[in-house]
């Protein structure tokens, strides 16, 4: 079965360039001009991937907003923007979203083809490594539980509310304690085509506020300044 990649982009003739270029590259195909239709669309018939542009009709941040309502309804569908915005805080703010990748136009239609191939292996691979059926799923170090089936992490048993981003970043550092992940490290963690060290230390921040709300004592995550980030047990 074909995997169904969602268009939100309100210029008509880019929208059906987009359309057309992923037909014949073998993807079903649903276009929409604006936020409220894709989202309407997209809760009825959620999306393989969605792209985005950022500006839609009469809203400058239509596709931020979108990316956010969307994560809310599904928080490891694979987002792109793809937009005429290129500034720096455009695309750390597209990124803090938890979009997987942010491509500025005019794009090349077979390099988006492939980045959309390269991102649909990333999901192959984590269902792939997912599928296993027994505890090994489960990784449990003192108080922290982290669940790849469910892709859920605990802490002093109560879940945390992550994005797939903050959960690929907890796990990497805490499936070997005491091991430094340098922030080249963690550019590759997030599959993100674009990230900066202060935009890896945006995440760690929220990361460690979203623990501090169930653990105001928690000091597990340690900056080694320079480098990057490491988990510590606390022995």
């Amino acid at each position: 079965m074909a995997r169904k990649v969602a268009i939100v982009e309100d210029d008509f003739d880019q929208r059906e360039n987009y359309a057309d270029a992923l037909s014949q590259s073998g993807y079903e195909v649903a276009t929409y001009s604006n936020r409220q239709d894709a989202l309407i669309g997209m809760q009825k018939d959620m999306p393989d991937l969605a792209i985005l542009d950022i500006m839609l009709e009469h809203e400058m941040d239509g596709g931020f907003d979108l990316c956010r309502d969307l994560r809310a309804l599904s928080p490891t569908l694979p987002i792109i923007f793809l937009t005429a915005r290129d500034t720096d805080i455009d695309r750390v703010s597209g990124l803090r979203l938890d979009a997987w990748d942010y491509l500025t136009k005019p794009l090349n239609m077979q390099f988006l083809s492939v980045r959309i191939n390269s991102l649909f292996r990333i999901v192959d691979s984590l269902a792939k490594g997912s599928s296993v059926e027994n505890d090994s799923d489960v990784l449990v170090i003192d108080a922290l539980t982290i669940d790849e089936d469910s892709m859920s992490i605990k802490w002093q048993g109560q879940e945390l509310s992550l994005t797939l981003t903050e959960f690929w970043l907890i796990e990497s550092m805490a499936r070997h304690p005491g091991h430094v992940k340098t922030y080249e490290n963690m550019m590759q963690i997030t599959r993100q085509s674009y990230v900066e060290r202060n935009t890896i230390n945006g995440y760690i921040r929220r990361i460690r506020n979203k623990f501090k709300e169930i653990d105001p004592e928690f000091k597990n995550i340690q900056t080694v300044f320079g480098v990057g980030y490491k988990w510590n047990t606390g022995e």
